[in-house]
């Protein structure tokens, strides 16, 4: 498994989560909901048909991970933030709201060639059922499919689409060969997972601003507000790694990978001998359960697990201050409840 999980399932929210419990008025936020929800059905249906291909094997294989589920994290993103303006073009909505998630999933094709997958979202991974190669392909086919649907949306959409598909591939350099000789190894994993998932996130929430005709300073806070989004979304995977077994997946799953997290490498930078004795066990082998649960047992009771939570929860209350320049509609409390959700899971 990559640094920068792409998307697993205890990361995601829907839309009835973040729309039931928001403050705008019940009438706008049940119009909100409605409006979201007929999207999201919009999309999904387009996203099998955008995966289709002249070959049985390849449809097949380009829709293998659409078929296994997914939250749509990015399309909820990008119809939700279509809601801060009076009009919405539907048609691009769809459209942006399937070029993201085809972009996403295709990036996932590729991250389960790199770690070795064996399974994705619950179901056999596309490198295991085929081979590597024709995952990688297949991975390759969704980014062209995204390519050539934002193209019907104009050269501002695809050059935006271009810089962010630019982004995820230095991410994924950046993480594969790790930091360089004197970088704060803390620092490069928040440069890592900026690109790899803050990226196209924060491209889901301006694609939704722009199908509403919002202006360029509020474009431009609804791209900070994702870039932030996305670190807390997965900074708090980091968290939940270690602090929860009631996600579905194994507690400790990245310690045992040796994946670095947020709360290991703050624990990293410590001169304390204890807690240079505790990274040292973190960095053993720990295949073994019982070495495991030792770790995992120390690093819940450590303060570093306190100073984690501060960071994920200083980067919502700063992608929130970000939502106070869009408009007050349900949507702005929509973005705003999706960061508090967020949050919430790692306390």
């Amino acid at each position: 498994m990559t640094v920068a999980r792409a998307e697993s399932d205890r990361s995601a929210l829907d839309a009835g989560s973040v729309l039931a419990t928001d403050t705008a008025s019940p009438d706008s936020r049940d119009r909100l909901e409605a409006d979201v929800r007929r999207r999201l059905e919009r999309v999904e249906t387009g996203l099998l048909a955008a995966a289709e291909a002249n070959s049985d094997l390849v449809t097949e294989a380009a829709q293998h991970i659409i078929r296994s589920g997914g939250k749509r994290f990015r399309p909820l993103l990008v119809a939700t933030a279509a809601g801060l303006g009076e009009q919405v073009a539907e048609d691009a909505l769809v459209v942006a709201a399937e070029v993201v998630e085809l972009t996403h999933v295709a990036s996932l094709y590729h991250d389960d060639v790199m770690d070795e997958a064996e399974v994705r979202r619950g179901a056999e991974s596309a490198n295991q059922r085929w081979q590597n190669s024709i995952a990688i392909l297949v991975g390759d086919y969704l980014f062209a499919r995204a390519s050539d649907l934002v193209a019907d949306l104009g050269p501002v959409w695809v050059q935006l689409q271009a810089r962010t598909f630019a982004r995820l591939v230095q991410g994924q350099i950046a993480e594969t060969v790790g930091p360089a000789a004197g970088d704060d190894p803390l620092e490069h994993h928040l440069r890592v997972l900026a690109d790899k998932t803050g990226s196209l996130i924060a491209t889901s929430c301006v694609f939704g601003g722009m199908t509403a005709g919002l202006s360029q300073p509020e474009l431009d806070a609804l791209g900070a507000y994702g870039e932030e989004i996305g670190l807390v979304f997965q900074l708090s995977d980091d968290l939940i790694d270690i602090t929860s077994d009631q996600t579905g997946k194994e507690p400790g799953t990245d310690l045992r990978a040796g994946v670095p997290t947020l709360p290991t490498l703050m624990l990293a930078g410590s001169d304390d001998p204890e807690d240079r004795a505790l990274t040292e066990l973190i960095g053993s082998d720990l295949s073994d359960p019982d070495r495991l649960d030792e770790v995992l047992t120390r690093l819940r009771a450590h303060p570093v697990i306190g100073r984690a939570r501060d960071h994920v929860r200083g980067r919502a209350a700063t992608a929130q201050q970000h939502l106070q320049q869009l408009p007050d509609r349900a949507a702005r409390a929509a973005l705003a409840e999706i960061a508090d959700q967020l949050v919430d899971r790692v306390h």
